[in-house]
């Protein structure tokens, strides 16, 4: 069977409060203080108090992180709730509870009451939350309600400024990678982007960070060393290889999370069951492969972008490579671009437009891929027509890489139903 009979479209449903929060504008010029939620969290009567959290910030992996502290603690029994972000094909996926979306009924509760909170508070005393800010709130009364034995927080784009650092005291800080991404909001250098990163840190709290750049190391060692947090750098050399990743750069993530573990000392939490917990480990739009020789990977910055093509290069494949790529407008498209022109010299490029006003114009796309020497490149309108071409064309001597933008992921999961997430 062809990758094409594979193919089939979804359409996609939500619920009235994921349409709710879906109409909140994803992006925001109003950020609001951390007091506003801080304000906000007090009428909700504090529901992140009572939760143990381990807070998670950095540029790429932080999904990955998360997914690892999630499956090692479930593996030694524990229940874990998990926030992350951004959604790939269904908002429920940014709540879990040991690895599953939030059900449909307990999405619209936590909805209902931080709504309620948020529209009997005086006008002039709040605005309404962004769209993060919402899902947050809904996820600290999700957790709130259940009290799972630990909460995975990840931040969302930043740190410092970051409605999630209203948690006081998390048992543990955790910084990923740092790279360029966001730097209308985060700093057009490493080292400003990490300060941005290591405003989660906390006095007496542990952090465990990602210790391969010199400029975010050496900014996130004097961060914690102001705060009075003991600090635990984390370098390529200690990767911890035992994953069910296909991407080498797991192996970092992996490091990450296992030295978290080892740090706090969770009770029943062994070297034997981190390995078991690791060796389960599933986390949608990384490296997977979601059809024979079809892989889909998040990478949307160049220094995923470089993360990735190292894990291209691992698999050691002989099969001509494809491209299929779209990106939003914010992004260092013409970087990754090159790179991946570069680096892979894929024989055919598909661009696609995302169904997204964030989306790159698909010409200005593939004008880019021609400019960096790509042979062969053809452009849609829309990712359904761009996954048919791609599918299309490719044989049993190539393999297809689709790759750019989480958004591109998300959507591309939901073409290919038998690839998304089954924890519904």
């Amino acid at each position: 069977m062809t990758s094409l009979e594979y193919f089939k479209i979804q359409k996609h449903k939500m619920g009235q409060a994921a349409e709710y929060i879906s109409d909140i504008p994803l992006w925001s010029k109003d950020k609001h203080s951390l007091d506003q939620i801080r304000a906000i969290l007090r009428h909700m009567g504090d529901p992140q108090e009572s939760l143990r959290v381990i807070h998670v910030a950095g540029t790429n992996g932080k999904g990955s992180v998360c997914a690892d502290l999630t499956a090692m603690l479930m593996e030694a029994g524990y229940q874990v709730g998990t926030f992350v972000s951004p959604h790939l094909t269904d908002l429920r996926e940014r709540f879990l509870l040991d690895g599953k979306w939030i059900p449909e009924n307990e999405l619209e509760e936590s909805v209902s009451r931080v709504r309620t909170v948020v529209e009997t508070m005086k006008p002039e005393e709040i605005l309404h939350p962004t769209f993060f800010e919402f899902v947050f709130l809904v996820a600290m009364d999700y957790y709130h309600r259940l009290q799972p034995d630990f909460v995975i927080l990840e931040t969302g784009l930043g740190g410092r400024l970051d409605a999630t650092n209203v948690v006081k005291r998390p048992l543990a800080c955790v910084i990923t990678s740092i790279s360029f991404d966001h730097m209308q909001y985060l700093g057009h250098t490493i080292r400003e982007i990490a300060g941005e990163k290591a405003g989660i840190i906390k006095q007496d709290v542990p952090v465990i960070y990602d210790a391969n750049d010199a400029d975010a190391t050496q900014v996130i060692a004097d961060a914690a060393e102001r705060a009075g947090a003991d600090a635990y750098p984390v370098r390529e050399a200690e990767s911890y290889r035992g994953t069910a990743f296909a991407a080498p750069y797991q192996a970092m993530n992996a490091a990450l999370a296992v030295q978290t573990l080892r740090i706090l000392q969770v009770e029943g939490v062994d070297e034997a069951v981190m390995q078991r917990g690791l060796g389960k480990v599933c986390w949608p739009g990384r490296m997977q492969e979601v059809l024979p020789d079809v892989w889909v990977d998040g990478a949307h910055n160049p220094g995923g972008i470089e993360a990735f093509i190292r894990a291209v290069r691992s698999q050691d494949s002989k099969k001509a490579i494809h491209l299929l790529f779209a990106a939003v407008s914010d992004k260092d498209d013409t970087t990754m671009i090159r790179e991946l022109t570069e680096e892979l010299a894929p024989v055919r490029v598909t661009v696609a437009h995302l169904d997204s006003e964030r989306s790159q114009d698909e010409s200005i796309l593939a004008d880019h891929f021609r400019e960096a020497g790509c042979p062969l490149v053809e452009q849609y309108r829309t990712t359904g027509e761009a996954l048919q071409a791609a599918l299309a064309h490719k044989t049993e001597k190539d393999r297809l890489y689709i790759v750019g933008s989480l958004y591109l992921i998300g959507e591309i999961l939901k073409e290919i139903p038998a690839a998304g997430q089954s924890d519904r």
